[in-house]
């Protein structure tokens, strides 16, 4: 699956900020760390905090803080908030769509949209910190060659 930038951006704050609740980070300060634009995630924070996840201190030592609740947050509440997943029916009709070859291909691609709906909705923030957690165990360092930081893949079968 291919997120849009917002959307990916969204998600490495949330995983940010959650990590440690009480503290605060700078939007300078997250960026760098995933090797982002200051000005982009700027943006993907303040939709962030308008639905009331994250909190923006202001003035001096102020920052962004996680004021959701990472065991019912699920990944794919965040990723909703950016994007739009579901093919709606009868949208984007193609050529061959009415005929037997494509209507089984579109229950077939329709399947695929379901678990992967199902998957993200079973994921929340805290178990992707748990994932990470166990991610920086098995593989010692933080940072790839490049400087950005990796989140983990997870398996429908987690």
């Amino acid at each position: 699956m291919r997120l849009q930038k917002a959307t990916r951006f969204a998600l490495y704050a949330i995983l940010d900020l959650a990590s440690d609740p009480e503290k605060q980070f700078s939007a300078a300060e997250i960026a760098e760390r995933y090797g982002i634009s200051v000005n982009h995630l700027s943006k993907v924070l303040r939709s962030l905090g308008r639905a009331g996840l994250v909190e923006a201190v202001r003035g001096a030592g102020g920052g962004y803080r996680f004021t959701g609740n990472a065991k019912r947050l699920t990944l794919l509440d965040l990723i909703l908030m950016f994007e739009d997943i579901d093919s709606a029916p009868g949208a984007g009709r193609e050529p061959g769509d009415a005929t037997p070859e494509g209507r089984a291909l579109g229950g077939v691609l329709e399947e695929i949209e379901d678990i992967a709906r199902a998957t993200l909705s079973s994921i929340s923030v805290a178990t992707m910190l748990k994932l990470i957690t166990e991610e920086r165990r098995k593989g010692g360092a933080d940072l790839p060659a490049d400087g950005a930081p990796t989140v983990p893949a997870v398996s429908a079968g987690r």
